[in-house]
């Protein structure tokens, strides 16, 4: 037996906010039953899966949580066209692990604080794997 993501979840302070975001970050609407106010959102995925925004009583507190589950994203365009597209959406940058191969990874925040990273697009990857190694 095996199981499926069926959505990767955020606590949050405010959902619909949030979810908004995300769903201009990954380019896909918000659910329609959503609404401002709701303390649940979700943006569904072509693949299935969601991301799922929960209000939680420690988010609205301020108080400190652990983030251990971030999520990776794989754009359809070039990495550093997403960076600044993240950027301009009002993402911060945490971490900028960019090689100067080529390779590498972006790390953010989202508005809430939780951590999302951007890699490398499928042809930036297939790319790099025509590199003949020396």
């Amino acid at each position: 037996m095996g199981a499926i993501v069926y959505n990767v979840a955020f606590d949050c302070v405010d959902a619909y906010e949030l979810a908004g975001f995300w769903s201009r970050v990954v380019g896909h609407p918000m659910d329609p039953r959503d609404r401002p106010g709701d303390s649940t959102a979700s943006v569904p995925l072509p693949t299935g899966m969601s991301l799922f925004f929960a209000e939680v009583p420690e988010a609205a507190e301020g108080r400190h949580r652990k983030n251990p589950v971030h999520v990776c994203l794989q754009p359809d365009g070039r990495r550093d066209d997403e960076v600044e597209r993240y950027l301009g959406l009002g993402a911060k940058l945490l971490d900028d692990r960019r090689k100067p191969d080529g390779g590498g990874w972006v790390v953010f925040a989202d508005p809430e604080g939780n951590e999302f990273c951007v890699l490398r697009s499928a042809a930036e990857r297939a790319a790099m794997e025509d590199v003949p190694h020396e």
